[in-house]
């Protein structure tokens, strides 16, 4: 594809679906800069949600539409209120459909206290809130996992 005019590229990666191309990006660097091409994630986002959503979402500022169609996303997932999500062992604060905070990594309780390795000597000391907030995620993810075998 090294030879291929970049307009012939584009045309290629269009025929991709949002998740092949974010992976066509990691391949190398001419791809990642075609595929970060704003006409691409701007059609994608039309193919998905419509020209209403797509004028009504136009990003603004220094927002690109991959951003954008990354929001939007995350707001189809996980809704457009306060939520904690957990992804791994991550968490996260969610607002409006973008991450807000990110809240740390649960601590595996079963390390002994005594041999605290030099990533965990560097964490700042958990909150309360922070602890409160970690188990709402705990709690969320629960909770739905138990409603997603209840609708099945």
């Amino acid at each position: 594809m090294e030879r291929l005019p970049s307009e012939l590229c584009l045309k290629i990666l269009r025929l991709l679906d949002h998740h092949n191309l974010a992976a066509a990006q990691l391949v190398c660097r001419r791809w990642k800069a075609l595929g970060s091409e704003e006409s691409l994630w701007c059609d994608l986002f039309k193919e998905r949600w419509g020209l209403d959503h797509a004028a009504f979402y136009a990003p603004t500022g220094s927002r690109s539409w991959k951003d954008t169609y990354a929001v939007q996303d995350r707001c189809d997932r996980v809704g457009l209120g306060l939520k904690i999500i957990r992804e791994g062992d991550d968490y996260y604060l969610i607002h409006g459909g973008e991450i807000q905070r990110h809240l740390g990594k649960k601590r595996d309780e079963s390390s002994s206290n005594t041999a605290k390795s030099v990533e965990e000597e560097e964490k700042p000391c958990l909150g309360m809130l922070d602890k409160i907030l970690f188990f709402i995620g705990d709690l969320e993810s629960a909770t739905m996992q138990a409603k997603r075998n209840h609708l099945m």
